[in-house]
């Protein structure tokens, strides 16, 4: 039975769409990003599409592609779109499925509807993207217990950057999450990289 897992980051600019490229390639499953807001010319999907090299990986369409780089629900309002949770439909056929979100999990898609929502009506298991910077502990720890909270599973945590040995596995005991990969900072992210990557992968959210 196909499986949906959705990647999501404790905040915004976290590393959601490469640890996607990262996924994508060493798992061969498709990908889809609901909502694109802002860089309509360059979207997540497009820089997904430049960084794999698997032929295997179908990238579905958005639902909704919005022109300013603001939460969704701002960025609806500004190009005089509603977001309906009804609307945003998982794309027919498309086996296990990688979900991108757009930003963290408490982004509001219209006044009464946030990121965390379609989440669970989604039906999806969670992958965690964490980023090291002062204050990721708590954003990482509070992103967690809002998931556990409505009852998400969480199949780990990607680190984008590292954290340290003390952080990480603080997090690690106190969560109980496994630490899924650790992705260092790269000069530069190209197929090559996400190749590089892609061979460390030892766990499948799917099984």
């Amino acid at each position: 039975m196909a499986k949906r897992v959705f990647v999501t980051g404790i905040g915004t600019d976290i590393g959601k769409t490469l640890a996607c490229a990262i996924l994508l390639e060493a798992l061969k499953v498709n990908y889809w990003k609901p909502l694109q807001a802002g860089n309509l010319k360059n979207t997540d999907t497009h820089v997904i599409r430049s960084l794999i090299s698997n032929n295997d990986s179908i990238l579905y369409p958005e639902t909704f592609l919005l022109s300013k780089p603001m939460s969704p629900f701002g960025a609806a309002l500004e190009d005089k779109v509603e977001i309906n949770s009804a609307d945003i439909i998982i794309p027919k056929n498309s086996g296990n499925l990688i979900i991108e979100g757009a930003g963290g999990l408490m982004v509001p898609l219209n006044k009464n509807y946030l990121v965390i929502d379609l989440i669970k009506d989604l039906e999806a298991e969670v992958v965690l993207v964490s980023k090291n910077y002062l204050g990721s502990i708590n954003h990482t720890l509070l992103s967690v217990e809002a998931l556990q909270r409505r009852n998400i599973p969480i199949k780990g945590i990607i680190y984008n950057g590292y954290l340290g040995d003390t952080s990480e596995k603080f997090i690690a005991d106190y969560t109980g999450l496994k630490s899924l990969l650790q992705i260092n900072k790269e000069e530069k992210i190209d197929k090559t990289t996400i190749l590089k990557y892609a061979t460390k992968i030892t766990f499948n959210p799917f099984d």
